[in-house]
């Protein structure tokens, strides 16, 4: 099989129908052997009503319904599961991603070798001031952070060699750092392509200004995880350690201070009533703890059977 189109969506009965039959009609005409996945992430309209009549018409589309509303990563993650073409390609059921786009993404990765091809968004038919320049500083924001130069990275229309798709895991809101996420896999050929985007033609976004704020504290969790993941000894533990040298150096100052003090018979006040001795005991409890929490992680990486350590690429001759 060419291609698997994977569409997560949520309330998009007024949809379906004209989007199905738009992807049908690219992939007839460019000859694709291909599949449709629709993921009904707990609509509650007459979404699944319509995915069910399109199925038992067409043997290509297929649906896996949510029992409740998980999010569109675990969408994402149930389609790329059950998917089964030698390429991937992730789009919105809200009619604002080009099915048009579909042969060029499979070339690029077909034929130019990408592994991850992400679409970009460049002129958009959103509300500038809730959508357009918070992506814009959200985008900013992920380029420093993962040292990707991608312009656009939560725009819907993707295309993922399958190893790739198979390989990321998308949990929590980090659908919008899956080309994060197949880096620190090592797939490091990740393009972009312009896309067209088209003004929503049904319905309301499911989207608000806090997908932002969610999508700042992701940015924050991916880039540690990312960096100190598979060693958080390296994190906790170093910062545990300088913190407990620095509370050790404070407590033996003010000790030694005290000492001198009163071997010289010259006025002090208690140690307890020093400041300096509860900032050195702070640090020194702060930094164990620190410590602790490094040597933990450790443990559960170590011990947790479904981590893996390593990814081999190829084998010959075994």
């Amino acid at each position: 099989m060419n291609i698997s189109v994977v569409i997560p969506l949520l309330n998009e009965e007024e949809s379906l129908q004209e989007l199905y039959d738009w992807i049908a009609r690219v992939m007839q005409s460019n000859q694709f052997l291909y599949e449709v996945i629709f993921i009904d992430d707990g609509s509650t309209d007459n979404s699944w009503n319509i995915i069910e009549a399109l199925s038992q018409k067409n043997q290509e589309v297929k649906g896996i319904r949510f029992q409740k509303n998980y999010g569109k990563s675990q969408a994402l993650d149930a389609g790329f599961n059950a998917a089964n073409g030698d390429v991937i390609i992730t789009m919105d059921a809200d009619l604002q991603d080009n099915p048009e786009e579909i042969p060029e993404l499979y070339n690029l990765i077909i034929e130019d070798g990408y592994d991850l091809i992400s679409g970009w968004k460049k002129k958009r038919y959103d509300n500038v001031v809730t959508k357009n320049i918070p992506s814009k500083l959200f985008n900013w924001a992920a380029r420093k952070t993962s040292g990707l130069e991608l312009n656009d990275f939560n725009c819907g229309l993707k295309a993922y060699k399958k190893e790739v798709a198979k390989a990321v895991k998308v949990s929590g809101e980090m659908h919008r750092y899956i080309p994060v996420l197949a880096k620190n896999e090592g797939y490091n050929k990740i393009g972009e392509k312009v896309v067209q985007h088209q003004a929503r033609k049904y319905g309301e976004t499911k989207f608000g200004i806090d997908r932002f704020i969610n999508g700042f504290l992701d940015l924050i969790t991916i880039s540690f995880l990312s960096k100190f993941g598979k060693r958080p000894m390296h994190f906790f533990g170093l910062w545990g350690t300088l913190m407990f040298i620095a509370g050790t150096t404070m407590a033996f100052y003010v000790g030694v201070v005290k000492i001198y003090r009163l071997f010289n018979k010259i006025p002090s006040i208690l140690v307890t009533e020093n400041p300096w001795f509860y900032i050195a005991l702070t640090s020194m409890i702060l930094g164990t703890l620190l410590f602790l929490a490094g040597f933990l992680g450790e443990l559960i990486i170590k011990t947790n059977p479904q981590q893996k350590h390593y990814k081999i690429k190829e084998k010959q001759n075994l």
